[in-house]
């Protein structure tokens, strides 16, 4: 059939554990994740396939975990490693097609469309060599679309490759329970078991006016869904997002002195990641979660873009001041900045005010970037002010 795609979906399996496995073969066949410290409310970031036998999963706290499986091994995140190993996997892939979409540190589209050798053959290539080259274990889905391909990654985990034939699409998912289609989320699930509908087949019966109730303007979206109709392309690159940093605190915080000075403490974390990567943002968002887990978020759009810790800090600061009153419980908080473009410098009425303390940030970076990130500090984020 003319036009017709090839997509191949990949997933690193338990990518986290899976770097730990490389670098400590011990670790193999053992429960263990990696995560935050239970004592600092950490949470699971990826559980071994041993652990997840005891049900413990990603997100869940790491001292529920424990108490699923007590001897449960905890291991520190180790962030520039998973990096430097997502890259190498997404550099090899690159070399396989153009046309990649990485969506998170360990999962990825590829569109192979045309190529004589077909979907299936270079997957199982693709899957062998990053095994053997690289170490880590990985699914595979194969579909003529994103959607069909990542739902067939999830079904041949762990370390499958999982092929949709054209035409096959419906039937494929068909028996499927509902909740696997993206979209479908745990309320929204509950619903459609209210109408009588258990699987992906099921929803696919019916008509847009039977599902608008619960999806709105969605509904004739979700039925193409059901169906196995996704012409959504693979986008090889993506503009940034956001950028965000964010700390679950030890224990509940009441005081208001203690948020402020968190807040600084983040908008610096994340203004010098902006400037790092050449970037500002015009919006701001705060992020609070309440001793229940229940979780507010707040932004502000700004007059024009900025990487600046003070101006990030100050409209931080400003939702802050709407969303929690004196004396109110805080689990975690977070700053974030969106609207992400090139960081262009706007002409200010004191320009050199703005040059010198130009100047100060990155001799304040070349500090930390030698002696540590502690090495230098704000007056006003010190403990004890």
């Amino acid at each position: 059939m003319t036009g017709q795609r090839t997509i191949l979906h990949v997933d690193l399996d338990a990518f986290y554990c899976a770097v730990e496995e490389r670098l400590n073969p011990g670790l193999r066949g053992k429960a263990f994740v990696v995560g935050g410290r239970p004592e600092e409310r950490g949470v699971v970031a990826s559980a071994s396939y041993a652990a997840r036998q005891y049900g413990i999963r990603s997100a869940m706290s790491t001292a529920r975990a424990l108490r699923l499986c007590p001897g449960l091994l905890v291991l520190p995140a180790r962030g520039k490693l998973y990096q430097q190993a997502s890259r190498a996997v997404m550099a090899r892939l690159r070399r396989e097609t153009p046309l990649l979409e990485q969506v998170s540190i360990d999962e990825a589209y590829l569109d192979v469309s045309g190529d004589p050798r077909g979907g299936e053959a270079i997957a199982a290539a693709l899957q062998r060599e990053i095994r053997q080259g690289l170490g880590l274990p990985t699914s595979w889905g194969v579909a003529t679309s994103k959607l069909v391909a990542r739902i067939a990654t999830e079904m041949g985990k762990p370390g499958g490759l999982v092929v949709v034939p054209p035409g096959e699409e419906a039937a494929f998912l068909a028996p499927l329970p509902v909740g696997m289609l993206p979209g479908v989320g745990p309320k929204t699930e509950k619903g459609l078991k209210g109408m009588g509908v258990a699987t992906i087949g099921d929803l696919a019966a019916l008509t847009p006016a039977a599902l608008r109730p619960l999806f709105g303007r969605r509904a004739p979206d979700m039925l193409h869904r059901a169906r196995g109709v996704d012409p959504r392309p693979v986008v090889p690159w993506r503009e940034p997002k956001s950028r965000s940093a964010e700390t679950t605190f030890p224990r509940d915080v009441v005081e208001r002195e203690t948020l402020e000075r968190t807040l600084r403490r983040l908008a610096e974390r994340v203004a010098r990641r902006l400037r790092r990567e050449g970037l500002a943002g015009s919006t701001v968002r705060l992020k609070i979660r309440w001793p229940d887990f229940i979780t507010q978020t707040r932004q502000m759009q700004l007059p024009q873009p900025t990487g600046h810790e003070g101006e990030i800090y100050a409209a931080a600061r400003g939702l802050l001041a709407k969303v929690w009153r004196p004396g109110q419980p805080v689990r975690l908080i977070g700053v974030g900045v969106a609207g992400l473009g090139p960081a262009v410098r706007q002409l200010r009425l004191f320009e050199g005010d703005w040059e010198r303390e130009e100047r100060l940030l990155r001799a304040l970076e070349s500090i930390k970037a030698r002696y540590g990130p502690d090495a230098v500090r704000r007056g006003d984020v010190l403990e004890g002010d």
